[in-house]
């Protein structure tokens, strides 16, 4: 038997085998599947098993999975092509037979409405129509996200966070490590087969509020933008992202004002054994982060 995590020398996936390796599962317990050798070259150097595979290459997860594994399907990133492949590694982890598939969904599963769940909705209706035993980690927003802390340096240079959310919007994000310490958890211990997880922080936060613990955190006046849907988009086109991503993430943008990435239900704090990381700790990592460069 075997851990097994796709999308292994991806941000998340990093921290998951790291997790699982400091946690004791010894490395050669170990799969990364990797797109590339050359990225997974430092895996390999730590003893954990690699294998070379491609969601839109079907015959190359052949031998990925063995019976037994337990397998994290760490979701793509080609928005509307997805779910395609995702059921290439659901039908190999099925044909091998495999313990558990864990799944990296978004918080709300069924219930998001939004664009960019459609892909993740349809993704969680295949795992469950393989009959395959699963658990479901319905991830929130990252703090360490593009929009959030990852571009702080932005943010300071600009004296703004910009969004096109309704005033008093909340979300109730987590970084990145939160997420991948309960998915090393939920791989390498028992009783999480048929749970379906919704992992948010312990505290939904307003894009004021973020703006004004910047401030505070930095010294400089740091306030938010808020912008018509229109106006958003033509920010994010501008700044050259595709406008199919922009429409996306204007979307993502009234998801929140409608309240749907707002929940706490506290399904992650549980599973860590501890409180989720506080947004007030997350900008005070990313400020050292950018003291240190």
């Amino acid at each position: 038997m075997s851990i097994v995590i796709t999308g292994a020398t991806g941000q998340l996936g990093r921290l998951v085998v790291a997790d699982l390796l400091a946690a004791g599962v010894p490395a050669d317990g170990v799969t990364a599947v990797a797109r590339s050798k050359e990225k997974a070259e430092d895996l390999a150097a730590a003893g954990v098993r690699v294998h070379i595979a491609d969601y839109d290459d079907p015959a190359s997860f052949a031998d990925a999975f063995r019976a037994g594994d337990r397998v994290l399907l760490i979701s793509g990133t080609d928005i509307g092509r997805r779910a395609a492949q995702h059921a290439v590694v659901i039908d190999a982890a099925k044909a091998a037979g495999v313990a558990q598939l864990a799944y990296t969904g978004v918080f709300g599963g069924p219930e998001a409405d939004f664009l960019l769940a459609a892909d993740h909705r349809e993704t969680e209706q295949l795992i469950l129509d393989s009959g395959l035993p699963y658990t479901f980690l319905r991830n929130n927003w990252y703090t360490d996200a593009p929009s959030f802390t990852a571009d702080l340096a932005g943010i300071l240079e600009r004296g703004t966070v910009v969004s096109s959310t309704s005033p008093g919007a909340r979300i109730a994000t987590a970084p990145r490590t939160d997420y991948a310490e309960a998915a090393a958890r939920v791989l390498r211990e028992d009783g999480h087969l048929g749970k379906a997880y919704e992992l948010s922080g312990d505290v939904a936060w307003t894009l004021d509020e973020f703006a004004g613990e910047v401030s505070r955190q930095s010294g400089q006046s740091i306030v938010h933008r808020s912008l018509t849907p229109a106006e958003h988009k033509a920010v994010l086109t501008g700044a050259g992202l595709p406008e199919e991503l922009a429409d996306v993430l204007v979307d993502v943008d009234a998801a929140i004002s409608r309240g749907l990435l707002a929940g706490t239900p506290g399904d992650l704090s549980r599973l860590l054994g501890r409180p989720a990381t506080p947004l007030a700790d997350s900008i005070r990592g990313a400020l050292a982060e950018l003291d240190a460069k």
